[in-house]
């Protein structure tokens, strides 16, 4: 999809808050500072539609982001940031789930993990998690540029490892600096996009 119009449509800490319309919806989630809000600006041609923060867990609520008004990205609030409390962790906790386990609009869960470092206990729950609720896990492995291209698929094999993924998920390596990756997921999208939204609302 060629991206021109987007915008956020609405800011959310609970359903009451979520879009009322009945578009699909993409979610996005992955520990503090992955590059989570790039890889959004990245895959809809903006600068800084999704804020990028030096500081990590700044992300507190459920973002949707209008994309062509044809489907939602929404943007989960990041995990495992230790300076931020147990208890605001929990809320976080119980507003993702809130979210993956009762939102039908919800297609695809798109989980991001830094390849250079094998995945964490909290990135291995939420893959599971994801599991969980029945959805295709889609793992992209942010900050490609960051390793040299001899080491990709030796990391991407260990991303795989430590999720027990099933063969036929995939891993996307992604580089917001190069671009890389972002046509192989937007394959993916298109995809849920020809399958899910009818054709006369397409064109």
């Amino acid at each position: 999809m060629k991206v021109h119009q987007v915008c956020l449509a609405a800011t959310a800490v609970r359903p009451a808050q979520y879009p009322v319309d009945t578009k699909i919806e993409i979610a996005f989630v992955g520990k503090s500072n992955v590059g989570k809000s790039s890889l959004l600006n990245t895959l809809i041609n903006r600068k800084a539609l999704a804020r990028i923060s030096s500081n990590p867990g700044k992300t507190r609520t459920i973002n949707f982001y209008n994309v062509e008004d044809m489907l939602y990205f929404v943007d989960l609030p990041g995990y495992g940031y230790a300076k931020i409390s147990k208890t605001e962790q929990e809320k976080w906790g119980k507003m993702i789930e809130e979210y993956l386990g009762k939102r039908n609009q919800l297609k695809n869960v798109v989980l991001l993990v830094d390849i250079r470092h094998e995945p964490r206990e909290n990135d291995i729950l939420m893959y599971k998690w994801i599991r969980h609720y029945a959805f295709e896990v889609i793992v992209v492995a942010t900050k490609l540029d960051k390793i040299k291209k001899s080491q990709v698929q030796k990391h991407v094999s260990i991303i795989r490892k430590a999720l027990e993924m099933k063969p036929e998920e995939k891993v996307i390596p992604f580089s917001t600096e190069t671009k890389q990756g972002k046509e192989e997921l937007w394959a993916v999208f298109d995809a849920y996009i020809q399958k899910e939204i009818p054709v006369a609302q397409q064109e």
